[in-house]
């Protein structure tokens, strides 16, 4: 007999055979199964094996034979150099792995029963990944937010969150037919989930109800491909997604408004820096020229021209009520201008803006509210000056609230209706008023209508 070197395994010099004690080396791969270790001496035409099922290892030096390590059976049954192994304890050996191997293949079709123990595997599985959700950090909505991604994964890991049949076959197995219908749900689930997160991800405030409809349309779809298996998304389930975009909408609705507000805060501020801005310049005017007045006054009564001073002094006291009426606007932060305005060419004609400026020329306000922002500038339908005109600003608006344009930001300040009603109810809080423009003048929106392009 010869030694016939396995798959793996160093070549031997030829004639060699295993001495007494020798084993092989642990790292050397495990025969295949059915590998014949030892040959008749007169085969010479190569190993015999059976197909070689693994990749070879990389060559490896012969050992020293004086090592020990696994014994290797003698063609006559128990291994060289040992007394302890035997043929019918190697026999035994390969019926166990025979009857493992047997036993493996079997669970193979049963994987419905494994638990899978890791949840975040379970999550990603349907699509279900952590990301940067827009109310992580919104200490009034993280609360809330946790309880629904609790119970959101509650149902995936309780596989509540698709319903399906229980009882598909498939090729006569009911458990393979089970598998292949958790598979498809599990499909079905990550296209919904992925739908979902996008709903979120790209929700933008005032598009809830959009965002709902797509997601309702994608439990449809779902719902329509699984009609075979009756497979369809959980309603409870689907409840909690929508809750879910709800409160992400409300947030965003918080976050807009809180915006809005800085801003407004942060114009009227502007406008009050510049209204001091004028009032105090306008003191240092009006004090320059009584100065002036009052030294040329000085210098006609010295001169007894009496009628020229009593003229003078005349324009003095014009000059003095106009600093008492100043130092007044500056002390009163509530007394200001209330404007009509309206235009045309951008809002239409039945919209008006009801404002307040503290300006010391109003005009200049509204000058700047027709600025790049409106293709047109406005036409001022009212200026009435009022010691308390942020208190007549909130009556006029309360008067139109349910004209408002806007019901979703309520400090915006247009309204349908027309100039004449706005000055029916003025006219009736303050009584008459001496200058109000019902029609507008709109020059720069009727010579531009004549050279617009027309569109079919």
């Amino acid at each position: 007999m010869r030694f016939n070197s396995p798959p793996g395994w160093p070549t031997p010099p030829p004639g060699w055979t295993p001495p007494a004690g020798w084993r092989p080396d642990p790292s050397w791969p495990d025969p295949p199964e059915g590998w014949q270790l030892w040959l008749p001496a007169e085969h010479d035409d190569g190993p015999l094996s059976v197909p070689d099922t693994k990749p070879a290892s990389a060559e490896r030096s012969v050992p020293d034979p004086s090592s020990d390590d696994l014994v290797i059976p003698s063609p006559e049954g128990p291994a060289v150099g040992t007394s302890s192994a035997s043929a019918e304890e190697i026999g035994r050996l390969q019926r166990r792995v025979t009857q493992l191997e047997t036993a493996l293949a079997a669970t193979a079709g049963a994987a419905d029963d494994v638990v899978e123990l890791s949840d975040q595997q379970v999550l990603q599985d349907v699509g279900i990944y952590r990301y940067h959700h827009p109310l992580e950090d919104a200490a009034a909505y993280k609360d809330r937010l946790r309880e629904i991604e609790c119970r959101v994964d509650e149902f995936v890991k309780g596989r509540r969150a698709v319903l399906a049949a229980d009882m598909f076959t498939f090729a006569g197995s009911l458990a393979k037919g089970r598998r292949m219908v958790w598979d498809l749900s599990k499909l079905m689930l990550r296209a919904y989930n992925s739908e979902a997160d996008s709903c979120v991800r790209s929700l933008r405030s005032g598009n809830a109800v959009t965002a709902t409809r797509r997601l309702d349309k994608a439990v449809a779809a779902i719902e329509k491909l699984g009609a075979m298996m009756e497979m369809r998304i959980s309603p409870d389930y689907h409840a909690l997604r929508v809750a879910e975009i709800e409160l992400t909408a409300d947030y965003q609705m918080k976050v807009q408004e809180e915006r809005e507000r800085a801003r407004e805060e942060r114009e009227l501020l502007r406008e009050q820096r510049r209204a001091e801005q004028e009032l105090a310049a306008e003191r240092e005017r009006l004090e320059k020229e009584r100065a002036h007045y009052a030294s040329a006054l000085a210098a006609l009564r010295a001169s007894g021209d009496d009628a020229a001073a009593d003229e003078l002094a005349g324009r003095l006291g014009q000059i003095d009520a106009a600093i008492e009426a100043n130092d007044y606007r500056i002390a009163n932060i509530r007394a200001g201008y209330v404007y009509v305005i309206s235009n045309v060419g951008a809002f239409g004609p039945n919209v008006v803006k009801i404002g307040m400026t503290r300006r010391l020329e109003p005009r200049d306000r509204v000058r700047e509210l027709g600025d790049a922002s409106v293709p047109f500038t406005y036409d001022i339908h009212a200026l009435f000056f009022s010691d308390d005109a942020i208190t007549l600003e909130n009556e006029l608006h309360k008067e139109f609230a349910d004209r408002r344009v806007n019901w979703v930001n309520l400090r915006r300040e247009f309204f349908f209706a027309t100039p004449e009603q706005v000055r029916d109810v003025l006219a009736a809080k303050v009584g008459g008023l001496l200058e109000f423009s019902s029609t507008p003048e709109a020059v720069e929106y009727f010579q531009s209508r004549g050279s617009w392009p027309t569109f079919d």
